[in-house]
């Protein structure tokens, strides 16, 4: 019943304009759909990374910098997570006007939830975890900021973007309900995960999974057996009770450490960009259910 409300309200929000010439760039997908909804017909809206597109290595190009020129408004994470954007906005140059998304959001400190995440893959962002957005209350505060900046750049529908801010406000509330009674039945015990970038401490901050990742290692090289070995005696010591890849690292460790030990390793996670449009994660608020649905099914199944 929940879900069927979810669909609905979407469905609301999702309800056609009359065609707008905004120019929207966002820097990455997630912050590009919840533009899109809180926009409407009245944006058009491109994202500098795609798709499974990993923002942590990305490099701008010249025609990333055109884009920027030619937008009315420039849509970014903030805290850290884009480092390339100041540069890449002092090259294009342009009249954009430029939304942080996370401004104003309750951030916590990188190494509040770092259990052992002391990893060397290249996606330091500093003292500052910037994945506020696996937090869906969180996440509530981009829409706020990105109907601001939407309402600033085109006053004249400044109403039906706080509309359509509301109806998707009430969409992201109904999700939060939904993600915490998904999986309310996961025993406090089976609450570890072990996973390969580590991106979901507001996840944990929010709906009590303790997330680990690797330690020492970078997600895209061949650790060796003693590492390995480190790694399962580790994951034995913290009681893991499953292991998730997500979609943007290399998940031949987390099978190592699966052949080690006598586990699986499970479905991907999605954490810092939305899948294709055939693929399970097309959108922020499918993305976090399928998330919760995927760790909820991990959880409770035997050890």
């Amino acid at each position: 019943m929940m879900r069927l409300s979810i669909l609905m309200l979407l469905l609301l929000v999702s309800a056609p304009l009359l065609a707008g010439e905004v120019r929207v760039v966002t820097s990455f997908t997630i912050v590009a759909d919840i533009t899109r909804e809180v926009g409407g017909e009245r944006v058009a809206v491109t994202s500098l990374v795609g798709p499974d597109g990993d923002s942590h290595a990305f490099e701008p190009a010249p025609a990333h910098a055109r884009k920027i020129t030619e937008a009315d408004l420039v849509v970014r994470n903030g805290l850290g997570f884009e480092g390339w954007m100041d540069r890449l906005l002092d090259v294009a140059g342009g009249s954009a006007r430029v939304v942080t998304a996370s401004r104003g959001v309750d951030a916590i400190d990188a190494g509040d939830h770092a259990h052992d995440h002391h990893h060397d893959d290249g996606h330091s962002h500093g003292d500052t975890d910037p994945h506020a957005w696996l937090d869906v209350a969180r996440a509530r505060t981009y829409v706020r900021n990105i109907r601001d900046g939407l309402k600033a750049v085109d006053p004249d529908h400044a109403e039906t973007y706080a509309e359509r801010a509301d109806a998707y406000l009430d969409v992201l509330e109904a999700l939060d309900d939904q993600i915490r009674e998904t999986l309310a039945a996961v025993p406090r015990e089976r609450r570890r995960i072990l996973t390969s970038h580590a991106a979901f401490g507001y996840f944990e901050d929010a709906y009590g999974i303790e997330f680990l990742s690797p330690r020492g290692l970078s997600t895209e090289a061949e650790p060796s057996a003693a590492e390995v070995a480190e790694l399962v005696r580790e994951a034995r010591a913290h009681r893991v009770a499953a292991l998730l890849p997500d979609n943007l690292t290399d998940a031949r460790l987390l099978h190592r450490i699966a052949e080690e030990s006598d586990m699986t390793v499970g479905p991907t996670l999605y954490s810092d960009a939305l899948s294709p449009e055939d693929g399970p994660a097309p959108t922020y608020t499918r993305m976090m259910e399928h998330n919760a649905g995927v760790i909820a099914e991990a959880l409770e199944a035997d050890p």
